[in-house]
């Protein structure tokens, strides 16, 4: 198309008036209601979260924290010296433990053994005391070997040298003696040794009790000594006897 036919078509919008632009008053606008499908995909309210689930949640939270700090943990690697230290401490905590342990039980077989040594030495003071509270005049001889085969040390060496004086006194008295009671007690016992009180009630009867059987009590602290298996007398302190009732 040419110049020429573009000038003789005038601009169709030249016959067209213009109309004055008319002046909106802000403050009077209205809003313009939005359709109820909008409104409600915009105003969702937000879900709100519970005290409960609040509360619940957190452990989980911390919980994961904490393991994820213990995976990313590590313990420091020994070197062979750090081994050595180690292998050291737990073999001095074994033999303080083994060691402990043989103590308490050393301890536990002496207590045994005191126990077992002191209802000995009672045993044997307590069946030698009726050997030496019993007699008659008139057979001596298994009176003094009775008690020179429960006796040892001092005590034998002395009940041996007096016997032959001892023999006349209880023959010319005509005396015979019987042990009633027994009582005996240990003191200050050990494995080899003890202490024995002893008290005897005994019955005498001699011509000084015109034939009549008198009570008396005889009381003495004897040493014993073990001997192998058996338990012997080494030594008798015996206080004066009662003198027997008329």
């Amino acid at each position: 198309m040419s110049d020429n036919t573009i000038d003789q078509h005038p601009d169709e919008t030249t016959g067209i008036e213009e109309t004055p632009a008319v002046p909106v008053d802000i403050e009077k606008t209205t809003t313009v209601p939005v359709d109820k499908a909008e409104t409600a995909a915009v105003d969702i309210p937000e879900p709100k979260t519970t005290a409960t689930e609040a509360d619940t949640a957190a452990p989980k939270s911390t919980g994961h924290t904490w393991k994820s700090r213990l995976r990313t943990t590590s313990l420091p690697t020994l070197g062979p010296r750090g081994r050595i230290a180690a292998c050291a401490a737990v073999v001095l905590a074994l033999a303080a433990s083994i060691g402990s342990s043989i103590v308490l039980y050393q301890h536990d077989a002496e207590n045994k053994d005191l126990l077992a040594a002191q209802e000995q030495a009672r045993a044997a003071a307590c069946a030698y005391a009726p050997i030496l509270a019993t007699y008659d005049a008139k057979s001596l001889d298994a009176y003094f070997t009775g008690v020179l085969d429960g006796a040892t040390g001092d005590w034998r060496k002395q009940f041996d040298a007096t016997s032959k004086d001892l023999r006349d006194v209880l023959t010319q008295g005509q005396v015979v003696s019987k042990a009633t009671d027994v009582q005996c007690a240990v003191r200050n016992v050990d494995r080899d040794s003890a202490e024995a009180i002893v008290v005897i009630g005994q019955t005498i009867t001699s011509l000084g009790t015109q034939g009549k059987p008198a009570p008396g009590q005889l009381s003495m602290v004897m040493r014993l000594q073990r001997s192998g298996d058996r338990w012997l007398v080494n030594k008798v302190n015996s206080p004066l006897a009662q003198q027997p009732q008329s």
